[in-house]
């Protein structure tokens, strides 16, 4: 019988211990902070770690679409009218993007690398072939005629070239062609005055299995927020093509919400928006601003974006000629996408949709990224008084293609992230878990002791010390 009754009141101890230790861990955030300690651990650019394997190469395939914009009125554009266009794709490329030439530096705070990028083109993933023709702009002579634009001399041999040639301010390629490159006639003729002119033009000829430079990066070790942060690009912790401080700083990494594109010759931000779920696991949306584009007089920390200094276009457009060797480019959202309504009226065929976005979950690893953006070419032709192929075209921004790189996980990804996030939910439980426990155990004491002989106010004393704890 006293066996038994040691048995009972043991019982109801270690309910007491229980729920204590249940309370106090859930008082203390131990567990939520064992977890981010784990995570602050692993979270860095470090032989071993997993973020490091996906830093170095990216286990989810990654995509490159281009669409392109055909020109279906040339002849009204020469007497003045609008552009007609119509969007042609998507051509998709498998991207392989790995990072080569790894070197730790710092005892391991920094590290340097270059990002190749080869593209593979898939045919069942296109709307049709890289033999697709497309009329667009004829970007090698709106170029030369835009650097030349103020030597007469040039102009005129320009001009004559093209009207015994037969080129005129549009012409006709295929999809390889204005991607990857082509030997173009007039780039060809010039290199007689300048051998250093490169007489092969393409959109991105010479970026296929090649890389935009050594970066260096912030590993985490010392912060984990640093995690991937860009500290340098070719040598340099700044730009030196825009106006203003500001403008010429690198930031955020090569892909997370505040991110460096050597593309796009600037940093990018984007700010949440909704949450969202992919592939069953909960995240968060991140779009991009308006004011990201903006005009100086919208956002006036663009200003120094306005190149030369002063000289600012319209929200939405930036122009990168500066970092292009000099050619008219424009870039853009697809379509004009917040950008002025004057970009979408002077083209007929623009549809203005949000397509740039980023998508990452709760564990800050991304798990979806889409980004969206558009190289325009302007159009200076009614300034050449010399080339009577610019016949009487308005000045125009005239859009060329887009691009859509878009990164969705893998199903051994979403597996593994499951299991991971099953794990994060486990632990984080513990806490609540060990008190469910000690109230079973509980109630099985108090079960125990109203099948005891024992006087009431006994039993009574026993419940209010059980119950204690919970309050």
């Amino acid at each position: 019988m006293l066996r038994k009754s040691c048995c009972i009141y043991s019982t109801g101890i270690l309910s007491i211990l229980i729920l204590i230790l249940g309370i106090s861990l859930v008082l203390s955030n131990v567990f939520p902070h064992f977890l981010q300690a784990l995570v602050k651990k692993e979270v860095t650019l470090k032989n071993g770690t997993e973020a490091f394997d996906a830093w170095e190469n990216p286990p989810a395939p990654i995509y490159m679409q281009f669409y392109f914009f055909n020109l279906t009125n040339p002849l009204e554009v020469l007497d003045g009218n609008r552009p007609a266009v119509v969007e042609i794709g998507p051509y998709t490329y498998r991207e392989y993007r790995p990072m080569e030439e790894i070197n730790f530096l710092d005892n391991g705070t920094k590290v340097s690398a270059v990002n190749t990028k080869t593209y593979i083109f898939q045919p069942n993933m296109s709307r049709g072939p890289e033999t697709d023709l497309i009329r667009t702009v004829n970007i090698p002579a709106m170029t030369v005629m835009d650097q030349f634009k103020d030597n007469t001399i040039i102009g005129n041999l320009i001009s004559a070239y093209m009207r015994s040639s037969g080129e005129g301010l549009f012409t006709t390629r295929t999809v390889g062609e204005l991607l990857w490159g082509y030997e173009d006639g007039l780039l060809k003729a010039l290199k007689l005055f300048k051998p250093a002119l490169d007489d092969v033009f393409g959109l991105f000829y010479k970026n296929n299995a090649s890389n935009d430079g050594e970066y260096v990066f912030f590993t985490g070790q010392k912060n984990y927020k640093d995690f991937a942060r860009v500290d340098t690009w070719n040598g340099k912790s700044s730009l030196d093509w825009w106006t203003t401080d500001e403008c010429n700083m690198i930031n955020g990494t090569n892909g997370s919400l505040y991110m460096f594109s050597s593309d796009m010759c600037r940093s990018l931000y984007a700010e949440y928006e909704e949450d969202v779920t992919v592939k069953g696991i909960a995240g968060y949306r991140f779009s991009p601003l308006s004011k990201v584009f903006a005009n100086a007089t919208v956002n006036p920390d663009n200003a120094g974006f306005c190149v030369p200094a002063g000289n600012c276009l319209g929200s939405g457009v930036l122009n990168v000629s500066v970092c292009k060797q000099g050619a008219p480019i424009l870039m853009s959202s697809p379509h004009f996408y917040q950008a002025d309504e004057k970009f979408v009226q002077d083209v007929f065929g623009m549809r203005p949709k949000k397509e740039c976005f980023l998508i990452m979950n709760a564990l800050d690893i991304l798990i979806y990224c889409k980004t969206g953006f558009r190289l325009s070419y302007k159009m200076y032709v009614c300034l050449f008084l010399c080339c009577s192929q610019t016949g009487n075209v308005s000045p125009t921004v005239f859009p060329v293609v887009w691009l859509n790189e878009s990164v969705v996980i893998d199903d051994a990804s979403v597996l593994k992230l499951k299991t991971v996030m099953l794990k994060q939910a486990v632990v984080e439980n513990i806490p609540f878990m060990l008190i469910g426990l000690g109230i079973l155990i509980g109630l099985l004491y108090m079960f125990l002791m109203c099948r005891q002989k024992i006087p009431e106010v006994t039993k009574i004393l026993a419940y209010c010390v059980l119950l204690l704890p919970l309050f």
